[in-house]
């Protein structure tokens, strides 16, 4: 046994000091960590005493006594705060902490590295046991051997009296030492060993030994050290694939669905207790679409009416029409007024970059909508899955699009359709459609919502006047505003309202009144006014001419649309002026009024060439309408004679692989087109040089004031030659402000009014 060895636990050495056992004995010590406890204080920040029982953990929330509105909350709240939350705040903590972790593990090892030198057994024995710097040494895990040095050399080594040996332990009487030095042993025996040899070769006494102590110790920083890539890799792999699950499965947070709930349809439900509904009343424009509606509405809550005479309910409705007309706002209501369970969900929800998950997600969508029967299924956007099949490409391979189709067709109308479940869908391409979604028995409605007449126009604007402030009642404005917005759907008569109470708001004003309005449509329809844009004269004189060409063939034309405000102050991306006109809701047009409009926009360029003597490319606008009229007259309407009674409508995406008709017909319609514009535009030169100087005069006026109105044209050019039995718009905007200056004394002038622009 080498020097100052003993095993823990045995009697002690009768070599060793007569105070017990010898302080060369060998010792096994176990280190606790106690420092857990305040390295997680370090890096939570607010952990106490009581999260070592448990308490940390998320608990469920005490009801609040009281109503049992509170206690149903409270308990929705417990439900929906459980496994998930838990593990949200734990992933939470990682991601808040494992920065901390390793940024204070880094400092701890660079301090510590820095107050304990490593050095060789020899630099020991020659620089420390030599000089008697040495206190004592503990050997850690019997592999590094830590050195204790005294802060003065010891004069004891070299000494061989009893004094020396009584009095070297008496209690408090040995300086304090640190450690400081290390090395690394080979093995137990060996170290001990080469020790013994080194204090004998110095002539140390026996007795005064350097003591020798053995611990074991574990290090936990050094253990989570070792394992910390590993953690590090495995929560960083956590995270990332968290995330990706959440954001494959189309949410985030606790809306989102992970990858292993990605085929379940994530719906909308509206039920009788829901909030925030929409209700019948507040639709307008499409009274007819509304009363189909309704009738489903009414059989789900009154079946029993219907069956006693043999009905069933429609299986389906297809509401389509323009962007804008009211499709969703429409189904909101019926859900609003059904009283039923009502699940929504969007065209695009089914298709996945995962094979097979939209008609996992339809089988889901109805599998729900059938347990909760009778309910009712609105799809918006339908065409993004229910497009004719063989039209999705022309690489001929299985699509996921028709796959989720085929589940539609079965689930709506296949071998094992219960009843009790009623499919909305909304659109605005039914021609796009299958023809298998669109048969009796799967839709056996389709509902068109269509642009509103000025009667639609008038409702809805009635309904979004009642929100605003205004200076004057809301019947005051309504049907003015829907003389002036022809051909305007729902969704633009909202945004009317919201920018006319905007401008209001930017004028610091506090009252909308009939000038914010024909800002706001102005805004709408040319687009936002540049006024700091610089124009040239002569550019500035060649738009003057120009608008006061459009000005003057409509009004000495008899089919042209009444003018209401012609300007030269430039709007939007392209247009440095434009002149406004209410052109008349008309459901037919014949080859005269057709002919006349083509004249009115080509007064513009007409103008530049007779006054002027140059023409421009602002008629560019101008010649891609008259383009499109005149192809319409010859390839679609029949009113060519060279052509004859024959119709090729073009495709709305304008995409034609095959055109139905030969090279030569195509030829003859070109020809026949470039005649009928070069009789439009000699029609209307012939004109302009017939009014030249009244032309003029509106140009100078125009230059002048920028903006003018009817009353301004009526003293230049007079009053309009045609009048006609029928009333226009412009007729009902102008005698609704008769009726007003009757009534009410008040007198608005009608020429500040604004309707359909042509820009230039």
């Amino acid at each position: 046994m080498g020097p100052g060895r003993s095993e823990t636990g045995g009697p002690c050495s009768p070599t060793r000091s007569p105070g017990g056992c010898s302080p060369t004995s060998r010792k096994r010590v176990s280190f606790l960590p106690y420092f857990g406890v305040p390295l997680i204080r370090l890096v939570g920040g607010c952990v106490d005493d009581a999260s070592l029982d448990g308490s940390d953990f998320p608990k469920e929330k005490e009801v609040p006594k009281g109503d049992g509105s509170n206690k149903s909350e409270s308990k929705n709240e417990s439900n929906s705060g459980g496994q998930p939350n838990v593990q949200e705040k734990l992933l939470k903590l990682f991601q808040d902490s494992i920065g901390p972790v390793f940024l204070l593990g880094l400092l701890l090892a660079t301090l510590s590295g820095s107050s304990e030198k490593e050095i060789s057994f020899q630099e020991f024995k020659n620089k420390l046991l030599e000089p008697g710097l040495v206190d004592r040494i503990v050997v850690i895990n019997k592999t590094v051997a830590k050195v204790h040095v005294r802060s003065s050399p010891s004069t004891k080594q070299n000494q061989h009296s009893d004094t020396s040996i009584t009095t070297s332990h008496l209690p408090g009487q040995e300086p304090p030492s640190k450690y400081k030095y290390y090395f690394n042993i080979g093995s137990v025996d060996s170290f001990e060993e080469k020790l013994e040899e080194a204090q004998e070769a110095l002539g140390i006494d026996r007795h005064d030994y350097i003591p020798v102590i053995y611990a074991d110790k574990i290090s936990w920083f050094q253990e989570i050290m070792e394992f910390a890539p590993t953690l590090f890799i495995v929560g960083l792999l956590y995270v990332v694939g968290r995330k990706m699950s959440i954001s494959i499965g189309g949410g985030s947070g606790q809306g989102g669905r992970s990858i292993f709930s990605i085929g379940k349809a994530q719906v909308t439900k509206m039920d009788k207790n829901s909030k925030n509904k929409v209700f019948f009343k507040d639709v307008a424009g499409c009274d007819e679409a509304k009363q189909e509606i309704m009738e489903f509405v009414h059989f789900l809550k009154n079946p029993d009416k219907y069956e006693a005479l043999g009905a069933k309910i429609p299986k389906g409705a297809l509401l389509c029409g323009p962007p804008g007309t009211g499709k969703t706002l429409l189904a909101k209501a019926t859900a609003g007024e059904s009283g039923v369970p009502f699940l929504s969900i969007s065209g695009s929800d089914f298709l996945e970059m995962f094979v097979g998950v939209g008609p996992s997600r339809v089988r889901s969508l109805f599998q729900e909508a059938r347990e909760c029967a009778p309910s009712i299924v609105f799809i918006d956007e339908i065409d993004a899955i229910g497009r004719a099949r063989g039209r999705g490409g022309f690489s001929g391979g299985n699509s996921e699009r028709e796959n989720t189709l085929n589940q539609l067709l079965v689930e709506m109308d296949g071998f094992g359709t219960t009843a009790g479940v009623v499919v909305l869908a909304g659109t605005n391409r039914p021609d796009i459609l299958d023809q298998a979604l669109l048969r009796p028995g799967r839709f056996d409605r389709q509902i068109s919502i269509d642009r509103p007449d000025i009667n639609g126009r008038e409702q809805i604007f009635r309904i979004y006047l009642a929100k605003l402030k205004l200076d004057k009642e809301p019947s005051f404005y309504s049907q003015r505003l829907a003389a002036l917005t022809p051909g305007f759907a729902g969704a633009d008569i909202a945004n009317i309202c919201n920018e006319a109470a905007l401008i209001t708001a930017r004028r610091d004003e506090k009252l909308i009144t009939m000038q914010h309005f024909e800002s706001a449509i102005d805004r709408v329809i040319g687009g936002l006014e540049k006024k700091n844009t610089v124009i040239s004269k002569l550019e500035r004189r060649t738009v003057a001419y120009h608008e006061s060409g459009h000005a003057v063939a409509g009004w000495f034309l008899e089919h042209a649309e009444p003018l209401l405000k012609v300007t030269i102050v430039p709007r939007g991306t392209a247009a440095l002026g434009f002149a406004q006109y209410v052109p008349s809701e008309n459901l037919l047009m014949t080859k005269e009024q057709f002919f006349d409009r083509t004249c009115m926009t080509l007064g513009g360029r007409a103008a530049e060439e007779v006054l002027i003597g140059k023409i421009s490319t602002g008629a560019q606008n101008d010649l891609e309408k008259v383009t499109k009229m005149t192809y319409q007259q010859v390839a679609v309407y029949g009113f060519s004679e060279k052509v004859g009674l024959l119709s090729f409508p073009q495709r709305d995406d304008g995409f034609w692989m095959d055109k139905p008709y030969s090279g030569q017909t195509a030829s003859m319609i070109d020809t026949e087109v470039r005649e009928l514009v070069a009789k439009a535009y000699n029609t209307t030169t012939e004109l302009i040089r017939k009014h030249k100087d009244k032309v003029a005069q509106v140009a100078e006026l125009l230059l002048e004031k920028e903006v003018l109105h009817q009353d301004d044209l009526i003293r230049v050019l007079g009053e309009r030659p045609f009048k006609t039995d029928e009333p226009t718009n412009y007729d009902r905007f102008k005698q609704g402000f008769m009726d007003s200056e009757d009534s009410k004394s008040g007198e608005v002038d009608p020429s500040s009014s604004v309707g359909e622009p042509v820009p230039t």
